[in-house]
């Protein structure tokens, strides 16, 4: 089977293109795949953070892919189509998770559609957790342009069908990250950071994105005891100003150590290392790249029970949920977490989790719904 894999890869960075990236070289060894990226993935003032590039000293997956699409030139739209063609494609395959996409990768679709080629898309959001006018419209003509659909959360399916209601699509919960390294030893990991042994960790991990509820986060650790120590990894979308702001307010600066900045994946594992627990704080989500590292160092999750959280932990045992995306339940749960000793339990259902749902498994996935079109 031709598959034309046309999303972010290399030299492009972040969680997106790390998904690419691995799924990818799962395909690779059974398909005849190749991979398509942008000549410009965003304009430079679509972008929050600091780059879209992988920098020095970033550890990346180097997919050598072929650079066809400019997002921004609808003029390119049909000259990558005329590109990818003549490999004559079975499956194109694409990874959707902004409005800002549907043009672009919709038209590509519908010119290779024309040939025979089935388009099949990975649905990481399909309603945003920001809408903005005109993106309902923007997303139905991408749905539309497709044939089949990956889904990795109730909430994305529901979203699916609400908009295209005859939608054919499989699920499967999203795969584990599994190219950042061996995990450390806590006690040596903590050493390295300077954080005391015996303290209770807390990890926010990721981009920093007012729908993530950082500042709900903060607002628990006011009401947590001293022993409890928070650790923020991550670039910030925006300022972090306001977050500063509340951290000094609230007198909390002890309790919280800030990485906010890029974090390459050579460093993954000692922030993974050093915690007890990875929390999401979430004010909305669909589900969420996060739980597949933490997964993959072992490492129990709380989360809010917003979107498709709930479907990547409480079914596995894996973690607790937080009731509502509110400072005092984030507390409550946090407190339980420890208190109740379930750690243990939540690592041993963790490594269920990883012998049923990774990249082998998807790209089945993805194979078996190619052969049901």
């Amino acid at each position: 089977m031709r598959i034309a894999y046309l999303s972010t890869f290399y030299p492009f960075r972040g969680g997106i293109a790390q998904f690419n990236a691995l799924l990818y070289k799962e395909l690779a060894s059974k398909h005849d795949t190749v991979p398509y990226t942008f000549l410009r993935q965003y304009p430079d003032f679509l972008f929050p953070g600091q780059t879209q590039y992988v920098q020095e000293g970033d550890t990346a997956e180097r997919i050598e892919s072929k650079k066809v699409l400019d997002t921004a030139n609808p003029l390119s739209y049909v000259r990558a189509a005329k590109k990818i063609a003549p490999f004559k494609p079975d499956i194109l395959l694409t990874k959707f998770w902004m409005p800002y996409f549907a043009p672009s990768l919709g038209k590509v679709a519908k010119q290779l559609s024309k040939s025979g080629t089935k388009a099949i898309s990975i649905l990481d959001n399909v309603i945003p957790h920001e809408t903005r006018p005109g993106d309902i419209s923007l997303i139905k003509y991408f749905l539309n342009a497709n044939d089949a659909f990956i889904v990795m959360s109730d909430a994305v399916k529901q979203d699916l069908l609400k908009l295209k209601p005859n939608a054919v699509f499989a699920d499967h919960p999203h795969p584990l990250y599994d190219h950042f390294g061996m995990k450390m030893q806590k006690i040596n990991a903590r050493k390295a950071m300077n954080i005391p042994e015996k303290s209770k960790v807390l990890l926010f991990f990721g981009f920093i994105r007012d729908y993530k509820g950082l500042d709900l986060l903060l607002q628990a650790m006011k009401q947590l005891p001293e022993d409890y120590f928070l650790l923020i990894a991550g670039e910030v979308y925006g300022s972090f100003d306001k977050y500063e702001e509340m951290i000094d307010r609230m007198d909390i600066r002890s309790k919280v150590g800030l990485n906010v900045r890029y974090i390459g994946d050579d460093e993954v594992s000692r922030f993974f290392s050093v915690a007890d627990v990875c929390v999401l704080p979430y004010k909305s989500a669909t589900q969420s790249g996060i739980v597949g590292i933490s997964y993959h160092f072992d490492l129990p999750v709380l989360a809010t029970d917003v979107g498709g959280l709930k479907e990547m932990i409480e079914p596995f045992g894996t973690g607790a949920m937080i009731k509502r995306p509110h400072s005092n339940d984030i507390a409550a749960a946090v407190k339980a977490f420890f208190e109740t000793g379930t750690s243990a339990d939540s690592i041993a259902n963790i490594q269920n989790y990883k012998k049923n749902y990774n990249w082998k498994t998807l790209a089945n996935s993805i194979e078996n719904l190619y052969d049901s079109l």
